[in-house]
């Protein structure tokens, strides 16, 4: 199993649901696209992982360079911006530099972290991929973004924590490699979920108890009747989207008694990344809650100081995890520190 692999932030279950059990043909159609370039990215990251990402000096700050596909599978594609500078007048370009600008200071101010690698890893994205792709990912080299198909999904630059969640899967390559399959694979997912979510919250000075923390709110196309908030929710696992008819039911769990157990297989997301996700992002939110004020000045702290500090196992599982991050709680924040981390694990049966 790769540990490098290109992570997509809408997960292969709710195509999965779409090409099976839609009630529109054309919503049936986009689910079967979304499966077959699912199992494209898992066909093409063996080759990635082999790759090394274009650098530059250590010393100097990151770059970011936006490129279009023009609705190709072209990459890098056609430039179109350096570090904001360019005429290009197109919305999604803008939004990508943005926010990948954002991500990047992000990283900067609350961590002391230089790109992605932490050495001034220029961020290369590319958009308009393919014609209507409804995801985004990084494929282990880059950002590549997809325009939605404008019916269900709405433009996937246009969400902060998108681009937050998927720059986080660069970091985590760079740092704890977490494999992506089973608990390892669903904490390599959770991971972004909070780093994603925290961007968000810092671009907009929210507190931990004032924040909606959801991933991709917005995203997901309303419609009168159903639930379509988000794709997930760090705060109540399970809850984000309700559409049986097109999308499928949300079915993260928010404990370990309710831990799915699929198969470790491409078609079944890899031993459930995307889904089991859910119990260390309550735990993260919890956490988040118990310390009080900003997300990402203690709970946050935490988090990165085990993704990044050299004793997480690429194939660590939940209760590695845990046991790190309570560590951790006490070395940066004492006994107060360590009982609010272990509350908030016990919390989800951990």
């Amino acid at each position: 199993m790769s540990l490098n692999p290109q992570c997509s932030v809408v997960p292969p279950h709710i195509f999965d649901h779409m090409a099976n059990h839609a009630s529109d043909p054309e919503h049936r159609e986009l689910g079967r696209r979304g499966l077959t370039h699912h199992l494209e990215l898992h066909a093409e990251r063996e080759a990635n992982s082999l790759e090394k990402p274009a650098r530059i000096d250590s010393a100097a700050v990151s770059q970011c360079k936006i490129y279009s596909a023009g609705n190709k599978k072209h990459l890098p594609g056609t430039p179109e911006r350096v570090e904001g500078h360019g005429a290009s007048t197109d919305v999604v370009v803008k939004e990508a530099d943005e926010g990948a600008l954002s991500t990047l200071r992000f990283y900067q101010t609350v961590f002391g972290r230089n790109s992605v690698d932490g050495q001034g890893l220029t961020l290369i994205s590319t958009v308009h991929y393919e014609h209507k792709l409804d995801n985004a990912f990084w494929n282990g080299k880059q950002m590549i973004y997809g325009d939605g198909d404008t019916t269900l999904f709405d433009r996937f630059t246009k969400h902060i924590d998108v681009i937050g969640h998927e720059l986080t899967h660069g970091v985590t390559q760079y740092t704890a490699h977490l494999a992506y399959h089973n608990q390892s694979g669903a904490l390599n997912e959770s991971i972004s979920d909070v780093f994603g979510s925290m961007v968000k919250q810092k671009m907009l000075n929210q507190t931990a108890d004032t924040a909606d923390w959801l991933i991709g709110d917005g995203l997901l196309i309303p419609k009168t009747g159903v639930n379509r908030t988000a794709l997930r929710s760090l705060k109540a696992p399970g809850s984000a989207y309700n559409d049986p008819k097109t999308l499928g039911v949300d079915p993260q769990p928010a404990n370990m008694a309710h831990y799915k157990h699929s198969p470790d297989t491409p078609h079944h997301d890899f031993g459930g990344v995307h889904t089991n996700s859910g119990i260390p992002n309550k735990a993260f939110y919890e956490a988040a809650i118990g310390f009080g004020g900003h997300s990402w000045e203690k709970a946050g702290k935490i988090w990165y100081s085990v993704l990044t500090g050299g004793s997480l196992s690429s194939t660590a599982n939940f209760e590695d995890f845990r046991n790190l991050t309570v560590e951790a709680a006490h070395e940066l924040f004492g006994a107060a520190g360590k009982q609010i981390v272990t509350k908030a694990w016990a919390s989800v049966g951990l």
